[in-house]
């Protein structure tokens, strides 16, 4: 029999979980989203959910690990493929980032990402922060070459989550229509 807290059972909540919390962290960010929100929303008791997380900043980082990985896998399955040499730098740029616009359609994890940068005074969240951005530069180097390149990318990809969250592209101002290349 598998150890508490290792069950296929467990690993199935522990997704749910991650889900729900993703979702939850996204519209509340860390310091507004509690624990028992969370396990109300899954429909686990709030002991259970400290058995599978012993508190909310590891709950968090896990999050974070989930959203790098997607990040990563959306990146690569986006990615040109070529026989040979690779693609050329603007066709890679161009589905890194059409990737980037793909992945935060669904404004969850944007939002997600926007507040995990701003727990990332909380040392577990930090972490993980820190080691999502670390994966993600390792990926975009890979897909576009050179760092020049990867610093153009996370610049855009930045200003886009503004002009996104901000709702940028439904504003008919002077000011938004400079951010959004209108």
């Amino acid at each position: 029999m598998p150890a508490a807290g290792t069950s296929t059972k467990s690993d199935e909540r522990r997704r749910a979980i991650v889900a729900a919390a993703m979702d939850c962290f996204a519209q509340k960010g860390f310091y507004g989203t509690t624990t028992h929100e969370l396990a109300e929303r899954v429909g686990i008791s709030q002991p259970y959910l400290y058995r599978l997380y012993p508190n909310k900043e590891a709950l968090f980082a896990a999050v974070v690990d989930h959203v790098s990985v997607v990040m990563t896998e959306t990146l690569v399955a986006h990615s040109p493929v070529t026989g040979g040499a690779g693609p050329a730098p603007e066709a890679a740029l161009d589905a890194a980032r059409g990737a980037y616009a793909a992945l935060t359609a669904d404004r969850t994890i944007l939002r997600f990402l926007m507040h995990a940068n701003c727990a990332a005074g909380e040392p577990l969240v930090g972490e993980a922060v820190r080691r999502c951005y670390a994966k993600q530069v390792d990926t975009v180097r890979r897909l576009l070459g050179d760092d020049d390149a990867v610093r153009r990318w996370f610049g855009a990809g930045m200003l886009d989550n503004v002009v996104a969250v901000l709702g940028l592209a439904d504003i008919d101002e002077p000011w938004a229509h400079v951010l959004t290349a209108r």
